[in-house]
Order: C-alpha cells, then sequence, then structure tokens
C-alpha cells in the first residue's frame, strides 16, 4: 500500500506564489513518475504537471513559464512551485503517484488534495 500526502496549500493574492510538497511512502521499490493534478469547482479534474523518475517534464499549456515541478528521488517526493498566480489558478490540487511495488507491478495512488485559492 502506498500513502500520498500534499502539504503547502493556502490563501495568496494574484501574482503571488505557493509551493506545493508531495510525499509518497509505503510499499515503493521505485517511482516510476509523479505529477500533480487540479480540480476547480464544476469543472473536471486536469492534469498540471508531472515528472517521471528520470527528470522529465510536462506542463498544461496555461501554467508552462509560471509553474515548476521537481523531485527528490530519495525522499519520494515532488514539488510545485507556483508563480505569478492567478484567481484562475483557484482549485483543489492532487497528487498523484506511479510507484512499482516490489513485485514489479504499478501502482497509481492519489493524495487527499491541498487547496489552492487565489484572490484579492
Amino acid at each position: 500500500q502506498v500513502q500520498v500526502v500534499e502539504s503547502g496549500g493556502g490563501l495568496v493574492q494574484p501574482g503571488g506564489s505557493l509551493r506545493l510538497s508531495c510525499a509518497a511512502s509505503g510499499s515503493i521499490f521505485s517511482i516510476v513518475a509523479m505529477g500533480w493534478y487540479r480540480q476547480a469547482p464544476g469543472k473536471q479534474r486536469e492534469s498540471v504537471a508531472a515528472i517521471t523518475k528520470g527528470g522529465s517534464t510536462n506542463y498544461i499549456d496555461s501554467v508552462k513559464g509560471r509553474f515548476t515541478i521537481s523531485r527528490d528521488n530519495a525522499k519520494n517526493t515532488v514539488y510545485l512551485q507556483m508563480n505569478s498566480l492567478k484567481p484562475v489558478d483557484t482549485a483543489v490540487y492532487y497528487c498523484n503517484a506511479q510507484t512499482k511495488d516490489y513485485a514489479g507491478l504499478v501502482i497509481s495512488s492519489w493524495g487527499q488534495g491541498t487547496q489552492v485559492t487565489v484572490s484579492s
């Protein structure tokens, strides 16, 4: 079983910054990839950014140049640095971890979510 815990959300003014953290723990042989998703009220959950164990990254177009995803493989932790935040970034942000267990099975695990509110 894998546990995923996010932290770092909160209220910030437009143009401000926040840094989200996500740590995966439990029965993990290796991390395949980790990523951040978000879901705004009345909208579907969307992928925001992802990073593989090797360091390859991808971002949704609306956050390119403003958000940066990074990882610490030794700590099974991923970060999302969010700069120049806009009200449209307001959402619950969820972390997803794609991990491989000791039997070679790939497991997808979700955190509980952290609220990010961008408002003046």
